[in-house]
């Protein structure tokens, strides 16, 4: 049998597993495994930016009413849009010419595909998902803007969207500050302030269905239950992550590195989502032979960002 040609089992190879490789990083994080399942993982065809649609008042014509009295017909303007930046990223599978002599057989070679590509895999995915609660400034500013952005610990600075939050109060996220309310976070106090920023987050049949939280508020709330506070419905602890409930939220620790200490984000995920380009949802380019090396190199490519629509049913609990 003819030896298969290096180039097109890279490039074939990475196309066959491209899919799978954007189901890993949407699985492999709590935030992503939510927004896929509400379906808002929407993948954008083009434009220059990113643009979410949001409403930011109530239309005040609404009047009680009698009879032929005058109705309140003055225009309003209640539909804006935030727009989000394109933030990019690459992994490179690559191989010299000398490996791919050295691999001579068949099986040689995709053995050693398979571990570069997993590896790449990996990389792509642990690097996302950390920047999911990123501020967006990492890498000078060309990373993604995830939670400690969109759902900030000082919510009223700052430009999220092309939105100046100094300005709009509407696009504010709440928070609930232990220091400020001269308490301490610990299992007998991490409920009350549970309580108080989900209520501050809650707008009639609107309210969070996901809280995450690092290792020492996650150990708080833990702390804090009986036995029969712990029990789940039977539908959960599915995730793969450790997963506790409040109310009618999910609480799961997130060990990933992103996420900030002695913090818990109140999310309400039906607002929040993952915004990947069409052709860049982690595919590979096209293979590039190296003009002064005797290499060949494939880059795996991401293009997108995460966005939301309504900051003001977001909340973030914090020390």
């Amino acid at each position: 049998m003819a030896q298969p040609n290096i180039t097109e089992l890279v490039a074939t190879t990475l196309r066959k597993r491209s899919k799978k490789t954007a189901d890993n990083v949407s699985n492999g994080n709590a935030l992503l495994q939510r927004v896929n399942n509400r379906g808002n993982v929407r993948t954008v065809d083009g434009g220059r930016d990113i643009v979410e649609e949001l409403e930011y008042a109530a239309n005040a014509t609404f009047k009680y009413y009698s009879g032929y009295e005058s109705l309140d017909i003055s225009p309003q303007s209640v539909i804006d849009a935030a727009t989000f930046n394109f933030k990019q990223a690459a992994v490179v599978v690559s191989i010299s010419g000398l490996e791919e002599l050295q691999n001579a057989g068949e099986e040689q070679i995709i053995n050693l595909l398979d571990k570069r590509i997993g590896n790449s895999e990996r990389t792509m995915k642990n690097n996302l998902s950390t920047g999911i609660y990123s501020d967006g400034t990492g890498t000078s500013g060309k990373q993604i803007g995830g939670l400690q952005l969109l759902v900030a610990t000082a919510p009223a600075t700052g430009t999220v969207g092309g939105i100046n939050r100094a300005n709009h109060s509407f696009w504010r996220n709440a928070t609930y500050d232990f220091s400020s309310a001269s308490v301490t976070a610990s299992t007998t106090t991490i409920q009350a302030g549970m309580r108080s920023l989900w209520l501050d987050c809650t707008r009639g049949n609107d309210k969070p269905d996901l809280i995450t939280a690092d290792k020492t508020y996650f150990s708080h709330y833990w702390g804090s239950l009986t036995a029969i506070q712990r029990i789940n419905r039977a539908d959960r602890g599915k995730s793969g992550f450790d997963e506790l409930a409040f109310l009618t939220a999910d609480v799961i620790y997130d060990g990933d590195s992103g996420h900030p200490t002695t913090t818990m984000y109140f999310l309400n995920t039906e607002y929040i989502f993952w915004r990947p380009h069409r052709k860049r949802n982690m595919v590979p380019l096209e293979n590039r032979m190296s003009v002064n090396q005797d290499a060949m190199v494939v880059p795996l490519v991401f293009a997108g960002n995460m966005t939301m629509s309504n900051g003001s049913l977001q909340g973030t609990l914090k020390a």
